[in-house]
């Protein structure tokens, strides 16, 4: 049968090609928009996603916020106060401070300083995410992260011990990071003292409070124990808050409408220009099929057959969208945007494309359905 269908196809090769056509941008752009997307989200929840985060953690942030990216100060006073709490074994303050960097070529940037204690540094950024330099350095005075793929949005060359200005005060980049970056902010990690100083962050001021469990203690109960002592903060998982914090993001943006827009109808066109493309082939090949009914074909045969057609254009059609993705991944790799073509998202690409095409051809399967093969002779 497949291989009849592959004649089928071949013998009429200008609507084959117009619907591998439809079928490969379809996918294309269904792989693309959902590849931006899946990165996007990375980066809204990325100051989760940079640091070792440990499953005994806690991160304590103001009750009105649910997003990790727009957080309100706290009291240091709360750092003691928690960590006093017969369950909790360590807090540490972490300082979030919106800044500007000046470099020496004259250009400026908008930062975030993310300050957090050595050694733990419970921010980050984690150990597989640093290029160049020491963890460890960013104690010294003055010392901040840069992230590699900012070289381009700034237009200037970052390397370990450049010297910058932050806010006007002296400071050096000790450390370059990749992959590190937020979404609608470049972060510079730093010491808890390099962030006050260099953010002008009051000393009796935190943005989190990063609690550190003991062990074999119910982090759900301590959280809302957290919670009743102390009704202005909330505590959360940490994975929570980033799914939380993607979630806000996606909604009040209408970042989410707008992809899954783009996405459906990339779906629904593909499916009805190759629905229509084949039902009007089946129209051109219709004495074939009648022919077929003639001589003994079962309907279930002739079905299957058109069926076939679809299946072996969505494959061809599949194949050649992944190549196109891949070549996009690995082309816009260097600016930073980071496609993942995961085997459950190349499945998903190909459920997509099975069901575009193939349900596609249910228009042709109808009418053939209906032929009576005297009507074509």
């Amino acid at each position: 049968m497949l291989r009849l269908a592959y004649k089928f196809i071949k013998y009429d090769r200008a609507k084959s090609v117009g619907i591998i056509t439809a079928i490969v941008i379809s996918i294309f752009l269904i792989g693309q928009q959902l590849g931006l997307l899946f990165f996007l989200m990375g980066l809204m929840g990325n100051l989760v996603g940079n640091a070792p985060v440990q499953d005994n953690d806690l991160w304590i942030i103001e009750a009105q916020s649910s997003n990790i990216n727009t957080v309100n100060s706290l009291d240091q006073r709360l750092v003691q106060q928690i960590g006093s709490l017969p369950d909790i074994a360590q807090t540490f303050p972490v300082i979030l401070a919106p800044a500007r960097a000046t470099f020496l070529d004259g250009k400026t940037a908008s930062v975030t300083l993310v300050g957090a204690d050595a050694p733990d540094y419970v921010m980050g950024p984690d150990q597989d995410r640093i290029k160049e330099g020491i963890l460890s350095s960013l104690t010294d005075p003055g010392s901040v992260s840069a992230e590699f793929f900012s070289s381009k949005t700034w237009n200037t060359t970052l390397f370990v011990n450049k010297a910058i200005e932050i806010n006007g005060q002296r400071a050096k980049i000790s450390l370059i990071t990749k992959q590190a970056q937020a979404f609608g902010a470049s972060l510079m990690y730093t010491s808890t003292n390099n962030a006050r100083l260099l953010g002008n962050v009051p000393p009796f001021k935190v943005n989190i409070i990063i609690a550190r469990l003991k062990p074999g203690t119910d982090k759900e109960k301590i959280s809302n124990e957290i919670t009743q002592l102390f009704p202005q903060l909330r505590a959360w998982d940490a994975k929570k808050l980033q799914k939380s914090t993607i979630k806000e993001i996606l909604v009040t943006s209408n970042m989410g409408m707008s992809f899954g827009t783009l996405v459906l109808f990339a779906i629904i066109s593909g499916f009805f220009i190759i629905g229509l493309t084949l039902y009007s082939s089946a129209l051109d090949r219709i004495k074939d099929y009648g022919t077929l009914k003639a001589i003994g074909a079962k309907k279930s045969y002739v079905n299957k057959l058109i069926i076939a057609q679809a299946f072996l254009y969505a494959i061809i059609g599949y194949l050649i969208a992944m190549l196109l993705l891949i070549g996009f991944k690995f082309g816009v790799a260097g600016s930073g945007l980071v496609i993942d073509i995961s085997p459950i998202f190349a499945l998903f690409l190909l459920l997509i494309t099975l069901i575009i095409s193939v349900g596609g051809s249910l228009f042709a399967v109808r009418k053939i359905a209906k032929l009576e093969p005297a009507s074509v002779f």
